[in-house]
């Protein structure tokens, strides 16, 4: 690395906006050389330019909350912080253009002043458009509303040959998977916030009493906005199911799906604690299982017998989307003996299973996911 780099990157970037690394600038435990933020589209495909011009490695940042998911890097170069691509237009109608360092928290507070929201719930905390999209990352509003990539219209992206794109594709969804460089903006779908919304739970203690209890769910017909299970491990668990709409259907709809599951049933107007979070942390070893609602049980106990005792998973029931978290401390073998057990039980109910996240030095050793195994 020369000054001469750092110096084509402040020509792109402005003196205040490009810099070298310090110790926070990692991915998967890979201090970084450099950090550009560019202000404008053309920025951040100039600074691709750049990059592919000396060979140099680049990683995109939004908020950093999934930048250690997948693979450690071999080397890196520049780190792209995508803070300064910022803001929200063309916003009136039924789509919203958001520039992709935007973080999704900011969006929802603009729109819910027009009484309107995008119908996304990403759990990462203060994740910016961009990341979202980068990985697809859904949280429970997907049940009703589908993927973030279901509901892009289209993305604009900064690509290393210096040019800035927009894809569309159907919905968005494979234009998105195959991006190659750095998303800078994207028109996405609006939706109008609902006036009231209900919380439905009920505790539950096996794989098979989640089946039964989304079962009854989907039998009452009763437009559910979100399915989400939690199953902490050892102890009991959760099911709970998010009704939107105006007041009177959802107290309508929430008391028959309450006659439905029993007196343990419980009715609230905020979510649980779990609701919308992932179970795993930095430096848990997290697995994302996706298959059809109906072999959700099958494979929740295959897993438990591959790992010898229970493990916390969360995620939609309703979809057949969650996340479980691998007992601490397995050496690369065993975690790869465990992916490989679980995919036998999916290899007949067309399901998969991808790694997300591990510790830097086990993911190295690991076949990891890639964004596009994220769609």
């Amino acid at each position: 690395m020369t000054d001469s780099l750092l110096d084509a990157l402040v020509d792109i970037c402005g003196p205040d906006f490009a810099r070298r690394a310090r110790s926070v600038d990692q991915v998967g435990g890979e201090r970084a050389g450099y950090v550009a933020l560019p202000a404008t589209g053309p920025a951040a495909a100039a600074t691709l330019r750049l990059a592919a011009a000396e060979g140099l490695s680049v990683r995109a940042r939004g908020s950093g909350s999934k930048i250690d998911w997948g693979r450690p890097p071999a080397g890196l170069d520049i780190i792209v912080d995508t803070g300064r691509l910022n803001g929200m237009w063309h916003h009136q109608g039924s789509t919203a253009t958001v520039a992709a360092g935007t973080p999704v928290s900011a969006v929802q507070a603009a729109l819910a002043l027009q009484g309107r929201r995008l119908a996304v719930d990403p759990p990462s905390p203060g994740t910016t458009v961009g990341g979202m999209l980068a990985v697809n990352e859904a949280g429970p509003l997907a049940h009703r509303f589908g993927s973030p990539a279901e509901q892009t219209e289209s993305v604009t992206f900064a690509e290393a040959t210096g040019a800035e794109r927009e894809t569309d594709g159907e919905n968005g969804r494979p234009g998105i998977a195959e991006i190659v460089g750095v998303i800078t903006s994207a028109t996405l779908r609006v939706e109008p916030l609902p006036s009231a919304r209900r919380w439905v739970g009920r505790s539950v203690r096996t794989p098979a009493g989640v089946a039964e209890l989304v079962q009854l769910a989907v039998e009452q017909s009763l437009e559910p906005s979100a399915i989400e299970v939690d199953l902490p491990g050892a102890a009991d668990g959760t099911v709970a199911v998010l009704l939107e709409g105006d007041a009177s259907s959802v107290d309508g709809r929430a008391a028959k799906l309450a006659q439905v599951w029993g007196a343990e049933t419980v009715l609230a107007e905020q979510g649980p604690p779990w609701w919308g979070r992932y179970p795993f942390r930095a430096g848990d070893v997290s697995i994302r299982i996706s298959v059809r609602p109906e072999g959700l049980q099958a494979v929740t106990y295959a897993l438990r017998d591959l790992c010898g005792a229970p493990v916390p998973l969360r995620g939609s029931a309703g979809l057949g989307t969650v996340h479980a978290v691998l007992p601490a401390g397995l050496p690369a073998p065993r975690v790869r003996d465990i992916v490989d057990g679980v995919e036998q039980v999916l290899l007949a109910r067309g399901g998969k299973v991808v790694v997300v996240s591990a510790p830097p030095a086990l993911a190295a050793e690991l076949e990891m996911a890639e964004p596009q195994d994220l769609f």
